[in-house]
């Protein structure tokens, strides 16, 4: 279903693709100069498609333990939420960072590298990854979040 996600954004777009291959780690590989990205959860998929490096990711709100705060989000990134609930910032930062790799083609290994830079508002930040900064888009239904890196492209979110 991820990838149907992933078609329908192409279309929606009028992107043309021929496939949505991986190459032998895992990461999208772009195709005709359109690069995609998913992410699945149950309940819910997400699928992008775009002419610029892309990444998305979904989670669903949930308590989370404090070790697993501390693991993501550090104390000098906690600091540019003020006033926000801390499962929400947990999340926020998580699901971009995890946007900002599946950009970066890297994966999960790469997260201790990823920090928030700035907190726009509560549906934009800006993060850095090894020296370039991603804009990231935050969007908030049923209980999920979803965040897409978006590099000064405009996002149009649907659900079905």
């Amino acid at each position: 279903m991820a990838r149907d996600c992933v078609k329908a954004s192409a279309v929606k777009s009028k992107l043309d693709t021929r496939g949505f291959e991986k190459d032998e780690s895992g990461v999208p590989l772009s195709s005709n100069g359109i690069f995609w990205s998913l992410s699945h959860k149950p309940g819910y998929v997400a699928g992008v498609v775009s002419r610029q490096k892309v990444g998305i990711d979904i989670e669903k709100l949930k308590y989370i333990s404090d070790p697993v705060f501390k693991r993501i989000v550090d104390p000098a990134e906690f600091l540019h939420f003020m006033n926000q609930d801390k499962m929400l910032v947990f999340f926020r930062v998580f699901t971009a960072k995890e946007a900002v790799l599946k950009n970066a083609g890297i994966g999960f290994k790469g997260l201790s590298k990823v920090k928030i830079h700035t907190v726009v508002d509560n549906y934009h930040l800006i993060v850095h990854y090894l020296d370039q900064k991603y804009q990231v888009e935050n969007f908030y239904f049923d209980g999920y979040i979803a965040s897409v890196t978006k590099d000064n492209v405009g996002i149009e979110w649907n659900f079905r």
